[in-house]
């Protein structure tokens, strides 16, 4: 029997048939290899997204001791007196971070203050703050480091300190 006129004489899929093995095959490998690229760029764009978290925390960090100087007069404050809640606010609970930075630990970055130098009365008169990536290489790359000069400092590989270069 020959096909209609204007008709294909190959047989049409039934609509019960669905998809056979290979199609469902390539399909899976070709969503496989879009994430196996895109998935190393997202964690390297998250990684950077820290870093430049970390960088700007010890910008407010450096902006909060400058102004807790100038309020109270008695130098310089731990981390946790800049931060803290509460009804009042005073030279141990000074509100001028947030209680999550103040804590120490934020967007994948552990912030460690270290008190240089105190006068007579034991006001701190220098400090340093490092910044340090949680896990090196997953949730940063870079070594941040700040004192009282507000000069914010990286290092690739290591804990940075005062002698590392400024970042850009």
């Amino acid at each position: 029997m020959q096909a209609p006129r204007g008709r294909s004489s190959t047989r049409r899929q039934s609509p019960t048939q669905g998809f056979s093995l290979v199609e469902l095959l390539v399909v899976v490998a070709v969503i496989l290899i879009i994430a196996a690229i895109a998935i190393p760029n997202f964690i390297q764009s998250k990684e950077r997204a820290n870093e430049s978290s970390a960088a700007q925390n010890l910008r407010t960090i450096t902006t909060a001791e400058v102004l807790y100087n100038a309020t109270y007069s008695i130098g310089f404050a731990s981390l946790t007196s800049l931060g803290g809640t509460g009804t009042t606010v005073g030279p141990t609970n000074a509100e001028l971070i947030d209680s999550v930075l103040a804590g120490g630990q934020k967007s994948g970055y552990i912030f460690s203050y270290t008190t240089l130098a105190t006068d007579g009365l034991g006001n701190v008169t220098s400090y340093s703050v490092n910044a340090d990536p949680v896990v090196p290489g997953y949730t940063g790359a870079r070594h941040f480091y700040t004192d009282q000069s507000a000069v914010i400092r990286e290092n690739d590989t290591v804990a940075a300190g005062p002698a590392d270069n400024p970042i850009q």
